[in-house]
């Protein structure tokens, strides 16, 4: 009895001990997901406070300076670094949390009325000049932020004043520049904040007059940034002469602002300053005077001997005088060459006593740095006035046999700019052709550029230029693509030039048949590229050809489409791909292309739904039709390719919330579930193509493709949460989807208007919501919102482009394989053209994929890049490949990478204010999120041979 009744109690027991654990069970509070955001100035205040010496206070500082700062912060990290301002005693560190101080005042948004008081009693006891002159340089940012108080102004005014007296140089320089920035000439200064070098105060003063007085101060430093602080041209004028380069470097950028006439004989006579800084500012700063007479103009190429402004007789002009005087210069006569005449100083032109020569003294300069500034000054000063662009052809043309390289490559460039006023004569364009035998690779691919804008006059300087091209091309054969470039558009600008010597160029002969040229010779391919494309202007030329011209230009079309324009054969049936390009679709009716892709993009805007029938279709065509145009036009291809991208990703997207896998359990779709997770991920990837491969993007379109993007995301996360089971392995990725939401309001907050019924304002309004709930609920609200959400239009920005880029070498046709010892190094030369790359001595690189699946990435040197045109970029580098042996010999892929950054690309994006310090630091390889294709796959074959023993 006993024992049953024990085992009636145990089991009673176990029924109220199971009931405690299912209510405690049911109360234990489920997780929620919040963002938190962290007290800057509690982190930055418990950092200091650990600080044990004033090292680690530097180290923890310069750590913050890296850290972002929210704008409703800030107020509180300025408290905190004020407070520990006044406790420290080293000057190193309060010199830096004066830097901070200056830098967080800079915040966007931030009202630093609020600081004034205290930012102005640190100056009161402070003893260290540098930690002085910093804080005076935050007064400064306050002022400027603050323009429309006037008390805080005036008060800024009169602590300025006060310091003036200060024996440092940097003191009295900050507090000049605080009074040329804040003060006003109409309004006097206090008698008792009156400050000077006199420290007169018994009279009231402005502040030019305050400034004025630092024009003699001892330091030329000093006398620097007192002029830079004023606005007075006869002081300027006088100061050109003064003894320190930097002051005279101030009065010329001080000049230049004023009376552009009289300026610019005074800078002109600063071309020929003892210093060659200042001679390249004066250089600089006579090609933006644009104002300034013709005559004036044309005076600055005229080389005058003057002496005390009197004009010498040159040497040639004496001897020509005694020659016809019948007697010779026995040499005994002192100064016989010395002006006779006497000039009134006071009615001689300042323009032409200093204009007279100038750019000839510029471009004769001793220094290349000033003879570059020169040539570009005469650039900008010719593009406008044809005239001046005509007298300056042969000072420019001189330049090209300058010894130094940039100057040559420089001054070519700049001839380039400035030939639509210009028609070479046959001795003008010999001068420019002998620049083709230099032995620089990119001096020769310079000029080849220059060549595809000049225009000549007679057909002998066609054909001495195709001699010497084609001279080029037997010298240096790797200058193949840069010289069938240059004939094609030559032939394309002088089709009447090129007419009357078709015949001595192909060869023919009215009666006899002529040999059938090689095909394989390059030199026949150039002739034939400037003949086709003269050809495309003179439908008269086709009749000259001969049967095997005709059969060339069939293959050339084909193999060289890029150099080979379409002709109107006679004869000749028409291809499908010609008829379009000669019916409208073509180059010849860029009106119509962009007509047919705005209808194109019109159709698909009033798709309201694509899950409704016949919508899919419809975007499927459009797709093709744009990729279509693309190829057709080229002027079109990168808005085109642009929106077919961007429309495929909807697409993808569409299909992907259609299929099975929403109305099933995982384990009975698991092909749906990575067909679905494989179609996000393509959309992932095209959005970073559509973001870093396109240029001239505007705001609104990459606030589109962030939002298409934050869809692929929230199908990433539904997929993630259906996979795995628990609730920890999804948190981290909801917390992170959620930032990405509060990063699009963050940057992209005006072109929220834009984003009607959208998926991206649908979670901005839930988002409160989704802060606070569950992470399953969370991803059912997100699989709601993705059904619901509307398709967002594109609106074109008016020129988009795509960055490409072309593999010139190695052209992987060949077969013999590249020999090396197994463990060592050969070194491949890659030579590639960039079209429309943004940064890329950042951006691009080079990958070299090897048969047993490892990859190499390598980074170009700056010096890879050159520039030989607008928009176009060559890369000309070696990339050196090693490996263990093989057996025999196989194929690598070479190709080009761009590289990008997500958050270098936001319109906010750019470094905060308060991490300005900072900018000199290299940009670390981490940054780095992904690459992009650029280029097709090159295949070279190599060969890995065992080393010998």
């Amino acid at each position: 009895m006993a024992a049953h009744l024990k085992k009636r109690v145990y089991e009673e027991f176990s029924k109220v001990s199971q009931q405690q654990q299912q209510v405690s069970l049911e109360e234990v509070p489920a997780k929620k997901l919040r963002l938190t955001k962290p007290s800057k100035s509690a982190a930055l205040h418990i950092d200091l406070c650990k600080a044990t010496s004033p090292t680690d206070a530097l180290q923890y500082l310069l750590h913050f300076a890296w850290k972002p700062v929210e704008t409703e912060s800030v107020e509180g990290v300025v408290r905190i670094l004020l407070e520990h301002y006044y406790k420290e005693s080293d000057n190193s560190v309060r010199l830096k949390i004066a830097s901070l101080l200056g830098l967080l005042l800079k915040s966007q948004g931030f009202a630093p009325v609020c600081v004034v008081d205290d930012a102005i009693n640190t100056l009161n006891n402070e003893k260290s000049h540098q930690v002085l002159a910093q804080l005076l340089d935050t007064l400064l940012i306050i002022g400027t932020q603050l323009p429309d108080k006037i008390a805080i102004i005036q008060r800024l005014i009169d602590v300025a004043c006060k310091h003036l007296s200060s024996t440092y140089f940097r003191v009295r320089n900050k507090c000049l520049q605080l009074l040329g920035c804040l003060g006003t000439v109409d309004k006097p200064l206090s008698k008792e904040t009156d400050a000077g070098p006199g420290a007169q105060t018994s009279h009231v003063r402005d502040v030019q007059s305050v400034i004025s007085d630092y024009f003699q101060d001892q330091d030329p430093r000093v006398r620097t940034a007192a002029f830079k602080a004023m606005t007075i041209y006869n002081q300027a004028c006088k100061l050109l002469s003064d003894d320190y380069e930097q002051v005279r470097s101030a009065a010329v950028q001080m000049v230049w602002i004023r009376l552009v006439d009289d300026s610019f004989g005074k800078i002109c006579h600063m071309v020929c300053d003892g210093s060659w800084v200042v001679r390249v500012q004066a250089a600089k700063l006579l090609g933006s005077m644009h104002q300034v007479s013709p005559h004036f103009l044309e005076q600055t190429l005229d080389k005058k001997l003057m002496s005390d402004l009197r004009r010498k007789r040159t040497a040639h002009e004496r001897a020509k005088e005694l020659y016809a005087s019948g007697e010779f210069s026995s040499g005994r006569r002192w100064a016989d060459d010395a002006p006779k005449e006497k000039v009134d100083t006071s009615g001689v032109n300042l323009i032409d006593s200093g204009a007279c020569g100038a750019f000839v003294h510029g471009l004769e300069d001793e220094m290349y740095e000033v003879r570059i500034a020169a040539v570009e000054a005469l650039c900008s000063l010719a593009q406008p006035s044809p005239s001046f662009a005509e007298k300056c052809l042969d000072f420019l043309v001189d330049m090209f046999n300058d010894e130094i390289e940039e100057v040559q490559l420089q001054s070519i460039h700049v001839l380039r700019q400035i030939l639509t006023h210009i028609t070479l004569r046959e001795d003008q364009l010999d001068t420019v052709l002998a620049v083709l035998e230099d032995s620089s690779r990119d001096i020769r691919e310079a000029l080849h550029e220059l060549l595809c804008y000049t225009n000549v006059s007679t057909k002998e300087c066609i054909q001495l230029a195709l001699v010497e091209l084609l001279k080029n091309l037997t010298k240096y054969p790797t200058d193949r693509n840069s010289v069938w470039k240059c004939l094609k558009f030559l032939g394309a600008r002088h089709p009447t030039l090129v007419l009357p010597i078709v015949p001595e160029l192909l060869s023919t002969h009215p009666y006899f048949d002529t040999p059938e040229p090689d095909m394989d010779d390059p030199a026949y391919i150039a002739v034939l590229v400037l003949v086709f494309n003269a050809a495309k202007s003179c439908p008269t030329m086709p009749a000259l050809f001969s049967d095997h011209t005709f059969r060339h230009y069939a293959y050339l079309r084909d193999s060289l489409s890029h150099l080979v324009p379409h002709l109107r054969v006679p004869g000749r049936k028409q291809t499908a791909s010609s008829g379009l390009e000669a019916s409208g679709v073509g180059s010849s009716s860029l009106e119509s292309a962009q007509n047919f892709l705005q209808d194109s993009l019109i159709r698909v805007s009033a798709l309201q739904n694509l899950e409704t029938p016949g919508a899919q279709d419809l975007l499927e065509f459009t797709i093709r039709d744009l990729q279509r145009l693309g190829e057709l036009q080229t002027e079109l291809a990168g808005s085109a390719d642009f929106c077919a991208t961007y429309l495929h990703c909807q697409l993808l997207l569409t299909k992907a919330l259609q299929e099975k896998i929403w109305t099933m359990a995982v384990p009975l779709c698991l092909k749906q579930n990575a067909k679905v997770s494989t179609a996000a991920r393509q959309i992932l990837d095209e959005t970073y193509k559509l973001e870093f491969l396109y240029s001239g993007l505007e705001t609104q379109q990459i606030a589109a493709i962030h939002n298409v993007r934050l869809q692929a995301k929230a199908l990433q996360l539904i997929l993630t949460a259906r996979s795995k089971r628990g609730v920890d392995c999804v948190l981290g990725v909801c917390e992170k989807f959620l930032q990405d939401v509060e990063s699009f309001q963050r940057h992209f907050m005006t072109e929220l208007p834009h984003f009607q019924d959208s998926f991206v304002e649908k979670l901005l309004e839930l988002m409160p919501r989704l802060t606070a709930c569950k992470p399953l609920d969370l991803v059912k609200i997100l699989q709601t919102t993705l059904r619901q959400s509307k398709f967002i239009h594109l609106k074109l920005p008016e020129q988009i482009h795509r960055a490409s880029a072309t593999i010139i070498e190695p052209t992987g046709e060949s077969d013999n394989p590249l020999r090396f010892t197994s463990g060592l190094v050969v070194a491949l030369d890659i030579d590639a053209t960039l079209e429309h790359v943004q940064d890329p001595q950042t951006t691009v690189k080079v990958q070299v994929l090897y048969p047993d699946g490892q990859s190499h990435i390598i980074h170009p040197k700056p010096g890879d890049f050159r520039t030989p045109g607008p928009g176009r970029v060559r890369l000309i580098t070696q990339v050196y490949l090693s490996h263990s042996a093989w057996t025999e010999a196989c194929q690598i892929e070479v190709r080009l990478l761009l590289a990008y950054s997500s958050s270098s690309s936001k319109p906010s994006a750019s470094k905060p204010a308060w991490n300005e310090s900072m900018d000199g630091l290299a940009t670390s390889e981490s940054c780095i999120e992904g690459t992009i294709h650029l280029s097709k796959p090159v295949k070279v074959f190599i060969m890995p041979k065992p080393a010998r023993r």
